[in-house]
């Protein structure tokens, strides 16, 4: 099973700049469904670790998704549980649930459960994704 981690760059920094308090700390409450769908609908967010990107999302409406990596391009949905967002991908078992906060340059995610992990900083595209159009989400 492998591990999936988790749009114009103006549009998204006046979004989040009009979040109340916007701090940019994560230690302000973490992003409602609705913000967080606010800030990411209709784009591709790249993904970042430790300063390397791992991979891309498009967000699409409806909730769904659509994952791409080096090991390919997954469909999927995401949803609130718990005040927290949950991912789930096609093919793969399980949900991975995350918290979200703006940042200066777009968002700080952090993987439930881990405390440990290092955060993944969600940044707006330029490029869009390379999957197949025959998409399952169309």
């Amino acid at each position: 099973m492998r591990i999936v981690r988790h749009a114009t760059r103006p549009a998204l920094t006046a979004l989040v700049a009009l979040l109340p308090g916007a701090a940019w700390a994560e230690d302000r409450p973490a992003l409602s469904a609705e913000a967080f769908e606010a800030l990411t609908e209709g784009r591709i967010m790249d993904h970042f670790e430790a300063g390397g990107r791992y991979g891309a999302e498009e967000y699409l409406p409806g909730r769904r998704v659509i994952w791409q990596d080096a090991e390919g391009c997954m469909t999927g949905r995401w949803f609130e549980a718990g005040g927290l967002i949950c991912f789930v991908y096609d093919g793969q078992e399980g949900s991975w649930c995350w918290t979200y906060h703006p940042d200066a340059e777009g968002l700080t995610a952090r993987l439930d459960g881990d405390p440990a992990a290092r955060p993944i900083l969600l940044r707006p595209s330029a490029l869009p994704l390379s999957c197949p159009q025959e998409s399952p989400l169309s």
